[in-house]
């Protein structure tokens, strides 16, 4: 196995791939570079192709470390010509967001940032605190530095804008109860849940709401002001007094913003700290003149590239994946894409980026360098926390980089492997009793999770399915989607290697990427299980091992003994946490599918109620847990359940925890 691991290892060589002299357009254009298996590891775009893409194959003694890696692992290249540098730039943009390559620069915030999110989207708009990726049809205000901040200013709003802000579980069960939660008692809420106010009544709130948080405050404020005076000329004055409350509330909340820029602008401010390898983005959000927002980044620099480059990049990846999911000239879109951006450098084809940022927001966008007054210092502000952002990033950096490294240099050495497992892939199987077995794959490069990999097996249990078979089966399937991919692409490096849908999840995601190693939860039965099933479909350039709970031991197909690896090996410590995430993927699959079969099984004997009455049961209460707590009035509303019926479900329940359940 050691031989035939190292007759497949293969190191691209840049020269086997280079286009022939001559080849390669001088125009415009957009290139990829791809690895063996045909996968998009980088993307970029030229003035001329032909100059940009032939200084790749320069000598690479005298190149970036992360340029020599990328043309090292690439084994193809492939360009296509457009016309102008705007064209160029959607086309990078659209090339990375859906390939997602390597060796691009990725934006990783620096630490978690939460936004004010308002879920337009919904019948009944929700106001909530939200972190992570942007969602369409959301609205979002921030990102904010400090989650207490913001829930601070909401609690402060919401007296003056009471819109809801509960989750849909806690929204419906108000509804069927017929009673709002706390918040509608005290007024922070308009209660739309039992009916307060009609829906169109609560988005008229929620628009102006947003509007507050958009900067149009000084209108709102002139409005309540208005309407407090008339309320106190017509004598009503507990109706001004809270008008007048809500107005210092109004006040206070701006209080907390700080002013800035006294001209009222609208203007993101963007400021850099780096060293040869990486680079530290920091960003203000000022709107109205106050600073409505902070965002950090820490990203790779991939090439030798200069502040300009990095804006450019910036501009690209930040505003491209900000206004994704919106149409252009939208309000969201408006809010994302400011009239004016300051930059410590602007790149050589900024007038591009203009253009394109500017069909983005639906009006004019300006990007320039301040030179003196407020916004200069201004820059200087940003400018210092990004450099304070560095400074913590790379101590950390040290540590972690250090660890990542020499645990995969471990893996490596102890398993005798070829290369360094830059990508590992690790299936956990979960069950009770052989029932809702599901099967999970987790996946880490470069040691780090890759969640947007992840996926998930619903396995049939029919006749009893142990651990063995299980695993067995998702090697199968997903090594099976592997071999369709590579079977569609026809072996061709330059082909595109189209989505697929995962049967299980139906998310469209690729499995043509194989890892470098394959991590099996279980020992010496399970991981013979795995290699017989690559076996049979003819792979043999993936290693395969098991890490088995008891004694940690790590089992190899074909040895009779385990590899043991010292309890404080950082390669043991990372095979763990791969293991243990593939663990807690798997089992909170199950708990999914094990609640939603104990309310199908809970329901199986009960008269007059079929299969298609119980999936209404479950898309109308979701739960085990809300459906006991329905009445029966709630469940015969259920469209084909009567109310005989509904008796019939609601003694079924009552019975099964030992409750006497009144019929209405």
């Amino acid at each position: 196995m050691t031989d035939r691991r190292r007759r497949l290892a293969h190191v691209p060589d840049p020269s086997t791939y280079r286009p022939p002299v001559g080849s390669i357009p001088e125009g415009p254009g957009v290139y990829r570079f791809r690895d063996t298996h045909g996968r998009v590891i980088y993307v970029g775009k030229a003035k001329s192709l032909r100059s940009r893409v032939n200084s790749y194959f320069a000598d690479l003694a005298g190149a970036h470390p992360r340029t020599r890696q990328m043309v090292t692992t690439a084994a193809a290249v492939d360009w296509t010509v457009v016309s102008t540098e705007v064209e160029a730039l959607q086309l990078e943009y659209n090339w990375i967001k859906e390939f997602d390559p390597r060796f691009n620069v990725r934006y990783r915030d620096d630490k978690s940032y939460p936004s004010l999110a308002v879920t337009l989207y919904e019948e009944y708009p929700r106001l909530q605190v939200m972190r992570g990726p942007k969602r369409k049809g959301v609205r979002y205000f921030g990102p904010y530095s400090h989650a207490w901040a913001i829930r601070e200013t909401l609690d402060l709003l919401l007296r003056v804008f009471p819109a809801r802000t509960c989750s849909p579980g806690v929204f419906k069960r108000a509804g069927q109860i017929g009673r709002p939660c706390l918040l509608g008692y005290i007024g922070k809420c308009s209660a739309p849940c039992v009916g307060s106010v009609t829906a169109e009544e609560h988005r008229q709130i929620v628009d102006d709401f947003c509007d507050f948080m958009a900067g149009r405050t000084d209108t709102l404020i002139r409005r309540l002001d208005q309407q407090m005076a008339a309320a106190a000329a017509e004598q009503e004055y507990e109706r001004a007094a809270r008008l007048r409350d809500d107005i210092g509330a109004l006040r206070r909340a701006m209080e907390k913003q700080a002013v800035v820029l006294g001209d009222g602008t609208d203007a993101d401010v963007v400021a850099f700290a780096q060293d040869d390898l990486e680079a530290s983005v920091q960003v203000f959000h000022v709107r109205g003149g106050r600073v409505r927002g902070q965002r950090g980044w820490i990203v790779d620099k991939v090439e030798d590239v200069g502040t300009g480059e990095l804006v450019a990049q910036f501009l690209l990846q930040v505003y491209g994946g900000d206004v994704a999911d919106n149409a252009a000239g939208s309000e969201a879109t408006r809010d994302a894409v400011p009239r004016e951006i300051l930059v410590p450098e602007v790149p050589e084809d900024v007038e591009a980026h203009i253009r394109w940022l500017s069909d983005l927001r639906g009006g004019p966008v300006g990007i320039r360098v301040p030179q003196r007054g407020d916004k200069r210092a201004l820059m200087q502000t940003v400018q210092r926390n990004a450099g304070e952002a560095f400074a913590r990033h790379r101590v950390k950096r040290a540590s972690d980089l250090t660890a990542r490294s020499l645990a995969l240099a471990e893996i490596q050495e102890s398993l005798d492997l070829a290369d360094a497992p830059l990508r590992i892939e690790c299936i956990d199987v979960s069950h009770v009793q052989g029932t809702n077995v599901v099967g999970s794959l987790v996946v880490f490069e470069d040691g780090v999770p890759k969640r947007s990999d992840y996926r998930r097996f619903v396995i049939s249990a029919d006749g009893g399915r142990d651990d063995i078979s299980s695993v067995a089966e998702v090697v199968r399937r997903r090594f099976a989607r592997y071999l369709k991919e590579q079977s569609e692409s026809g072996g061709d490096l330059g082909a595109d290697t189209t989505a697929l849908p995962d049967a299980a999840v139906g998310v469209p995601k690729r499995f043509a990427y194989p890892p470098n190693l394959l991590v099996v939860d279980g020992g010496a039965p399970q991981v013979q299980a795995a290699q017989a099933v690559l076996d049979d479909m003819g792979i043999e350039d993936i290693a395969v091992i098991g890490l088995a709970k008891r004694m940690e031991e790590i089992w190899v197909p074909g040895q009779a003994d385990p590899v043991i690896l010292a309890r404080t090996s950082e390669a043991l410590y990372l095979l763990q946490r791969i293991r243990d995430e593939a663990h807690r993927f798997a089992i909170t699959h199950h708990r999914q599918r094990r609640s939603k079969s104990m309310l199908a099984s809970l329901l199986d004997d009960v008269p007059g109620l079929g299969e298609v009455r119980r999936k209404s049961l479950l898309a109308k209460f979701g739960s085990l847990r809300a459906l006991r707590a329905a009445d029966v009035d709630q469940v015969a509303e259920v469209p084909g359940v009567g109310r005989k019926t509904a008796e019939a479900v609601v003694a079924a329940l009552a019975e099964d925890v030992g409750v006497a359940r009144p019929s209405s």
